[in-house]
């Protein structure tokens, strides 16, 4: 090299004994290189200051070596509030999309919109990882449709039998029916649920289960006029909180279906004069990072944000690739803070 003109991919080719198009695969990770070549080839690149064309290369490949991650405004007065454990997920969807050569693309949706088709028609993407999806039943359509137009996309979610497409969520019943056993476990005999126990919502029926197959176990009578639906916003969490209390039933335990939903019946509860945790024990779902914050601060399922991260990227890599790639149920593990009344030397931070 006289240093006069830029390097090009056939003079690594030349310096590391192997053909150009190997060269190319090799710059664009493809699992076709050996370890011990792609690693050659890469530390002559990094000598010579050789940078792949990203837009001809993906030209050349019709890969756009972009995913988009859609974003779906949660119902709220202004609509533009974002799940905390959306966010939580953000970062780690970033990182593994860098690790693996990709650009992400983040967008904020409304779901009355055409995103379904838009993304695929436009070829922006690669392929979509959906979070926040809102009304289960009003959007299972568009992951039937998607899946017809051979769309690739992963979503965070309920995980079930025969749902189109692929999904990757957390174990909501199990972590529901440990939330609720480790409240009898603190002598709460009458609990109550605040989520919506329908179809609408997938996720928090499976939590309800939970609930519900815990109390069975213990021999503790469960009362519809205890469990009250309401989505995971701060803002319905207050009023299903407060129809809760209007309701007359006398309760000592409150599973929330999630955290947001939880801290807002706190403060409802403490307005009412009732004290956590010694007279309603509370426990919430996601571990978001005003939990550990609350006070008192509250008792909740944690989800691994970080994995399901990287996990939702990697499914969805190994669906554009061609590779075998199957929806995933993740585990759960619950974090014990003041807000459930156990005694400090078992609490979590």
């Amino acid at each position: 090299m006289s240093g006069q003109r830029r390097a090009t991919s056939f003079d690594i080719a030349h310096l590391a004994g192997v053909s150009q198009p190997t060269v190319s695969r090799a710059l664009r990770g493809s699992p076709t290189v050996s370890a011990a070549t792609r690693a050659r080839i890469e530390a002559i690149a990094k000598q010579l200051n050789y940078s792949v064309d990203r837009s001809a290369s993906n030209l050349r490949s019709g890969s756009t070596r972009t995913l988009a991650l859609l974003l779906f405004r949660d119902p709220s007065p202004d609509e533009t509030l974002i799940n905390p454990f959306f966010l939580a997920m953000l970062g780690s969807i970033m990182g593994a999309c860098a690790d693996r050569g990709y650009d992400l693309l983040i967008s904020f949706q409304q779901l009355a919109s055409d995103w379904h088709t838009d993304y695929e028609d436009s070829h922006r993407a690669d392929g979509l990882i959906l979070l926040g999806y809102g009304d289960y039943a009003d959007y299972h359509q568009r992951l039937v449709d998607m899946v017809a137009q051979r769309t690739h996309f992963v979503r965070w979610g309920h995980v079930q039998p025969d749902q189109p497409g692929l999904t990757i969520g957390c174990d909501n019943l199990a972590g529901a029916r440990t939330a609720t056993e480790h409240l009898i476990a603190q002598g709460a005999k009458r609990i109550a649920f605040i989520g919506d126990a329908t179809d609408h919502y997938p996720e928090m029926k499976e939590r309800w289960r939970g609930y519900a197959e815990a109390l069975a176990a213990a021999g503790l009578d469960r009362h519809d006029a205890l469990q009250v639906d309401a989505i995971s916003t701060e803002e319905d969490g207050t009023r299903a909180a407060r129809e809760l209390l209007a309701r007359g039933k006398a309760f000592d335990g409150l599973v929330a279906a999630s955290d947001l939903i939880a801290l807002a019946a706190m403060r409802v509860l403490s307005a009412a004069g009732l004290r956590v945790p010694e007279h309603v024990k509370v426990v919430g779902f996601d571990d978001i990072p005003a939990a550990a914050f609350a006070s008192p601060p509250l008792t909740t399922v944690a989800q691994d944000a970080a994995a399901a991260g990287r996990r939702l990227v990697d499914v969805l890599l190994a669906q554009i690739k061609g590779e075998a790639a199957q929806s995933q149920v993740l585990p759960t593990r619950l974090i014990v803070r003041r807000s459930s009344g156990a005694p400090l030397a078992t609490q979590g931070i």
